[in-house]
């Protein structure tokens, strides 16, 4: 058998895992990616990884066994916290680009194109402390513009064409009133719009072939309406200013316990959620899933009937997401049990650990993994935007 580049990358990475005919064996056993089989509809599918301290939930880079999965299953990679600006701009007159640089070093090794989350993450509470203290001075509107121009541009510069795909804006409108939040520059700017028109202005004169994405998390629920609401003006708004968007990313995490506590698609909640999906395409966006995982907090039973409920409803989500031939990457936010961040979201009532990823915390495929794969067997052929 010839390998490919990534099969021999893969296997070199996860020597010692598995020892001689043994390795064999599971390679010659191991089912056709998951990447392979998004291919087979024009997509991709890919994951995130994470650069922080070994043994953190944000360490999965630091595990070889992590590594070795992400490049045997995954077409495409996302870093969890390394380009946002809490982790790389220390102070106003400084970037801190190493955590990243290694990260995308690694993926150009192992021929995994990379996402850049995210350009621009615009909520208070996840600004570097130094931007909300910051004085703008006598003219606020053309310093915070200043400040945003000079992000946005030394990120895009210094990776030029090796990030092929941003989420530009990150959470700009509020989830509970569908407003656009506040920050520090929206207020020195006069306005959120300004702001993120701004980032995605900058992106694209200094990144022109990348897809920039604006990225959320409204979900389908009857009490996210009024953020769905506020996500379709945003995106209206965007098309009637002739801001250069290309996406909406659907960060999708589901379950219970996070953003949409439901446990299953009433026909009422898939109506409400196709409705602002046609919505959405109807104005010419393509769509991206860029977060996905299931969150099993609230879910009853053994462990068995804990992975057979995430997996049907990913399942069943899924289908509907892949109903729409303007979908493209699926990526997932945590391949292992062992480093989802939901481990701290919220303990679950028998204290038991989390069950949200595909993989579990040995790193052994549950059922979620193979109701993704059906997911995508069953997909349509994918119409790019």
């Amino acid at each position: 058998m010839v390998l490919t580049r990534r099969e021999a990358i893969a296997s070199t990475l996860a020597a010692g895992l598995v020892a001689g005919a043994g390795r064999a064996a599971a390679q010659a056993e191991r089912p056709e990616t998951l990447d392979a089989l998004a291919r087979r509809s024009g997509r991709r599918f890919g994951s995130v990884v994470g650069g922080g301290p070994r043994g953190a939930l944000t360490g999965s880079f630091a595990d070889p066994r992590y590594r070795a999965l992400l490049v045997s299953e995954c077409g495409v990679v996302v870093t969890e916290n390394e380009l946002k600006w809490t982790w790389i701009r220390p102070d106003a007159a400084s970037f801190r680009f190493e955590p990243f640089d290694r990260l995308i070093a690694f993926t150009e090794v192992s021929g995994l194109p990379m996402r850049g989350h995210t350009l621009l993450w615009h909520h208070p509470n996840w600004m570097p402390d130094w931007v909300a203290s910051h004085d703008f001075g006598a003219r606020p509107a053309s310093a915070a513009e200043a400040m945003v121009r000079e992000h946005v541009a030394t990120v895009c510069r210094r990776y030029g064409r090796r990030i092929h795909s941003y989420d530009v804006v990150n959470e700009a409108v509020d989830n509970r009133t569908g407003a656009m939040r506040e920050t520090a520059l929206s207020r020195a700017m006069g306005g959120a719009e300004p702001v993120v028109d701004l980032a995605f202005r900058v992106a694209k004169a200094e990144a022109p072939d990348a897809q920039l994405v604006y990225n959320d998390y409204m979900s389908w629920d009857p009490d996210r309406a009024a953020h769905r609401a506020g996500v379709l003006r945003l995106l209206e708004g965007f098309r009637r200013r002739e801001v250069p968007v290309d996406l909406l990313g659907v960060q999708a995490h589901i379950g219970t316990g996070t953003f949409a506590d439901s446990t299953g698609f009433s026909a009422r909640d898939e109506r409400e959620w196709r409705r602002f999906l046609d919505d959405v395409v109807a104005m010419g966006y393509g769509l991206a899933i860029t977060e996905f995982d299931v969150h099993d907090r609230d879910f009853v039973g053994d462990v068995a009937a804990r992975d057979q409920a995430v997996a049907d409803i990913a399942r069943a989500y899924l289908d509907i997401m892949l109903d729409y031939p303007q979908l493209g990457d699926i990526v997932l936010w945590g391949l292992s049990d062992r480093y989802s961040w939901l481990q701290d979201r919220g303990a679950r009532p028998d204290g038991l650990p989390k069950r949200p990823c595909p993989y579990d915390d040995q790193f052994q495929p549950k059922p979620l993994r193979e109701a993704i794969a059906a997911a995508l067997r069953g997909a349509g052929s994918r119409h790019p935007a």
